[in-house]
This record gives C-alpha cells, structure tokens and sequence, in this order.
C-alpha cells in the first residue's frame, strides 16, 4: 500500500538532493507527531483541558501525593516565566483544580498542589491519551513495538548526546 510520505517521495524524486530512505523514516516520524499531537488534544478537549493546564497538572500529579511543589520548581520544569506559572496557577485555582498552601516550618513559602477535582480531571485526561496513543501504535504487533521503540532511543540518544551510540 502506498500511503501520502510515497507520493511525497515520488514528487520530488530527481528533484532534488535526498536519500529516500531518510526521507521517508523523517517524515514519517513528523506526520506521526502531528496525529499523536492532535489525538491529545482532542482528548484534552473532552475533559476541558488546555494543554498548558494538563502539563501543569501532569508535573504536580508526577510527584506522588500530596501532589505538591514550589512554583518556582514548576516553572523550572516547564521552562515558563516565574510570572508565566504565576498565570498558570491563578487559572487552575480558579478552576479547583488546585490550591496554593503555606509550607510547614516558613509560612512565608507557598506551595502548589492538586486538588482531588484536579487529579480525577489529569487521570482522566491520561486515560483519553492512552487511549489515543494505544490506537495510534495498534498496527504494530508487541514485538514490533519493542522493536521500534528499541530504534526510536537509539536515534533518540544519538540526537540527545552525539557519539554515544557508536
């Protein structure tokens, strides 16, 4: 079966300078992206959920209970502003999502936790996602998925520290 990253391949071929294999894996990898990115949000829609809120909440959720931390450690995580996870926080607070509390021993410190409300929407959201993602890779038989998840983190480690797969 011909699927759009061939007729891409076949469109440009003695076109232009490519290895078609490359091409092929490249794309296809881009056009996976695009699905899996889609698929999330409509997921993350079906619980009224922004992505930005689910990754807050997926930071906070991370942690084990009582799902807590600094905002500043949040902002670490999610590389935002100190000003930018001070929106972040303001808006799922409003929505019970979760609650600023005083830390124990200085007052003046404040952390941020999920609320129950917020952990049952983020498992719940997780749950859609799974869903989502087990679809996507559904074609794939258990060991072609341990295969391809094998090649991914090579390719994954090369590009995340070169010369370490060699």
């Amino acid at each position: 079966m011909e699927d759009s990253v061939d007729r891409h391949i076949a469109r440009w071929r003695n076109k232009a300078p490519f290895d078609e294999r490359v091409e092929g894996i490249v794309t296809r990898i881009q056009l996976l992206t695009r699905h899996v990115k889609q698929a999330k949000s409509r997921a993350l829609a079906e619980v009224e959920l922004q992505e930005f809120e689910f990754e807050t909440l997926h930071r906070l959720a991370s942690r084990g209970e009582p799902w807590r931390a600094a905002p500043s450690e949040l902002a670490a995580e999610l590389v935002v502003s100190p000003a930018g996870i001070t929106g972040r926080i303001d808006t799922l607070e409003k929505s019970g999502l979760v609650r600023r509390v005083r830390t124990d021993g200085d007052r003046r410190r404040v952390g941020v936790e999920l609320t129950a409300s917020g952990h049952a929407r983020w498992l719940e959201a997780m749950r859609l996602c799974d869903t989502a993602e087990s679809t996507l890779v559904g074609p794939l038989a258990p060991a072609e998925r341990d295969t391809l998840n094998a090649l991914l983190k090579r390719m994954l480690l090369e590009a995340e520290d070169p010369g370490t797969t060699d």
